[in-house]
């Protein structure tokens, strides 16, 4: 069933009404606390309240005065006289560890300012998102973040930062202003379980362990056992980075809870997650808790969710987590409600269109995957697994090569030219009706960095030192996807050879694996300017608003030799057509460019000739370079 009223604790300083759907509940009782948990300094109960029955299944109860800052949670007496307790699935803050809620006063937690905050707007950017983790970003000690910000949301507020705090060598947010990317996609900020925030630095983990979907993590915050402050410095953090110039993408997991013993099934049993014929959820996410995107309650929970992040934490974008297990029109209802938003058109959505295992779904409930991305919406995209295996080699077959790393075919480069369409030709086996659908990318938080990928299949290759035929390796693959339609992707230190010395699952730890180790953009220099170029580049070719579904009709596919591609692009943001390159022989090409006189803006070395003022202007044959990216624009 539909929700027909709001449900958590509703604040003002007047009182504050508590409302929750327990469906199978007989009875509940309302329990109040100083605070979050019985072994803090000044802990002690406040009392507890028989909530009213209500039809549908709801339960409310009306506390008169100024409850702020007080936790709560549910004791719940089911039909058959069982009880259990719970914190509150609808809870907007928690105390520590996040099994008691929070009554918040939201508008206390906002920044000075906070009010006139926004995420910048696209117009006409190409968005080139960049994947970091919080603990990540600054755990590094040579990080130039100060000790007690370290590995939190308040090291994002930190202003020029720089590498051993020498001035010289940019890092943290003071590096991605320069590197010119568009949007960080954080991964999960949403209360979690596998960390003890009372001792945070102690453990590490990704966060896809769900327990507070609308509550901010609190091993992030400066003090976890004070609710306000974790949503404040979320709020601060997120502040910081628009005021940087960049969008903030929240990744969210819908798709399951840590345990089946959650706050969803305390309170509703059976009914948030889809069940088997033998009484357990069922498994598409590999851990045992599949949540049931298309029972009205859970779907409206998931919007709801959604949107209130969108509002308010100003979020800019949403990465949904195996995207596959939710059914097609939750994710369809999802982008309508955004676009309702007066922003709503700015905020990005995409996800993965897979599952670990195949969905439980019932019958005629589709999943949200790839062969259902022309029922989506064409700003719903997903990540592009065709272009990843393409470019650098499954994942999961260690040796594989790709296109960028040594193995090309006259298949391949076929495939690349679908990749150069967005996927979106039917003719040539697209699945996609826009590029706007498309994530182009190689690595990302799963599986091995590309650097440590390339090292997979070549075994004499260290870790550490950017060998040059290493080197042009990376940056081959990174100038391709980086010059294909769609929204580009990468995971953070992907540019300066982030490596995890051969780990591909490093989710729970240590955390010196995980951190960004920001000295090696001295050594990586050079990979760092490749990105930079492309990256500045990219917003010439590819301004989002023209990424449309008729996209495929500026693009023509040029004679060239053996498995190279190369193509024409019309309309561009600053030419009126470019020619792309694509060489990834181990010799020299020669091609003939189209009729006309044209300027070299990448010769496969420096990506940023575009932005110097020296201008080539060249006619008929040119030599490409050895496994390199070669970028014309026509004068």
């Amino acid at each position: 069933m539909n929700h027909k009223m709001p449900l958590g604790a509703d604040y003002t300083p007047a009182r504050t009404v508590f409302r929750l759907w327990a469906p199978r509940a007989s009875g509940v009782l309302l329990q109040r606390f100083t605070c979050g948990s019985d072994d803090e300094p000044g802990a002690f109960f406040l009392g507890e309240t028989q909530m009213e029955a209500l039809e549908g299944g709801y339960f409310q109860a009306v506390l008169y005065g100024n409850l702020k800052n007080q936790y709560y949670q549910y004791f719940i007496t089911d039909c058959a006289g069982m009880d259990t307790w719970s914190a509150d699935p609808w809870a907007l803050a928690c105390g520590v560890n996040g099994n008691r809620s929070m009554v918040v006063d939201l508008a206390s937690t906002n920044p000075v300012g906070w009010s006139q905050d926004r995420g910048p707007a696209l117009n006409g950017k190409a968005p080139v998102i960049w994947e970091a983790h919080v603990r990540d970003f600054s755990g590094d000690p040579r990080s130039g973040v100060s000790l007690k910000h370290r590995g939190t949301y308040l090291a994002f507020t930190e202003q020029d930062t720089t590498l051993d705090h020498a001035g010289v060598v940019p890092t943290c947010l003071n590096y991605l202003k320069q590197l010119g990317v568009t949007h960080i996609q954080l991964q999960p900020i949403y209360d979690y379980c596998t960390v003890d925030e009372r001792k945070a630095m102690q453990g590490y983990n990704w966060g896809y362990d769900p327990l507070n979907y609308n509550v901010p993590e609190g091993s992030y915050s400066t003090d976890p056992f004070h609710g306000a402050v974790r949503v404040r410095e979320c709020k601060e953090m997120i502040r910081a980075i628009h005021q940087a110039g960049l969008g903030v993408i929240m990744d969210v997991v819908y798709n399951h809870t840590y345990d089946f013993h959650s706050w969803f099934q305390r309170t509703a049993p059976g009914y948030f997650y889809r069940m088997m014929p033998d009484g357990t959820p069922g498994n598409a996410s590999g851990c045992g808790t599949e949540t049931a995107s298309e029972n009205p309650c859970f779907r409206e929970y998931m919007v709801e969710s959604v949107l209130y992040w969108a509002q308010e934490y100003h979020i800019d974008g949403f990465r949904f987590d195996l995207m596959g297990i939710h059914d097609v029109e939750t994710m369809r209802l999802i982008r309508k409600r955004l676009d309702e938003l007066p922003n709503g058109k700015q905020i990005l959505t995409y996800g993965e269109p897979w599952s670990a295992l195949p969905p439980a779904m019932p019958k005629g409930i589709y999943p949200a995957n790839k062969e259902a991305l022309k029922k989506l919406d064409v700003h719903m995209g997903i990540f592009c697994d065709d272009t990843r295996n393409l470019l650098a080699g499954s994942p999961f077959e260690d040796l594989e090569r790709g296109y960028g790393s040594g193995k090309h075919s006259p298949q391949a480069a076929e495939a690349l030219r679908q990749a150069v369409l967005a996927w979106s030709d039917p003719q040539r086996g697209g699945y996609a009706r826009s590029p706007a659908q498309i994530v182009q990318y190689v690595s990302c938080h799963d599986n091995f960095s590309l650097w440590d990928r390339l090292r997979a299949s070549k075994a004499d290759w260290t870790y550490d030192k950017p060998t040059p035929d290493r080197l042009k390796q990376n940056q081959f693959i990174a100038g391709i996807y980086l010059t294909l339609p769609g929204l580009a992707f990468f995971q953070s230190g992907e540019e300066f050879g982030r490596t995890k010395y051969g780990s591909g699952n490093s989710y729970a730890g240590p955390a010196q694996l995980n951190e960004l180790q920001w000295a090696r953009t001295v050594p990586f220099e050079s990979l760092v300017r490749w990105y930079q170029g492309l990256v500045g580049l990219r917003q010439e070719l590819y301004p989002y608003q023209r990424m449309t579904p008729s996209f495929r009709k500026r693009i023509r596919f040029l004679e060239v030799p053996g498995n190279c591609v190369g193509f024409t692009l019309s309309g561009t943001k600053k030419w009126s057509r470019v020619a792309v390159f694509y060489n990834p022989h181990q010799e020299e090409q020669t091609i003939t460019l189209p009729l006309g006189r044209w300027r070299l803006l990448c010769d496969g070395e420096d990506s940023s000739l575009w932005q110097k003022r020296q201008c080539y202007r060249l006619t008929g044959s040119v030599t490409l370079a050895p496994m390199s990216v070669t970028i014309f624009a026509g004068i």
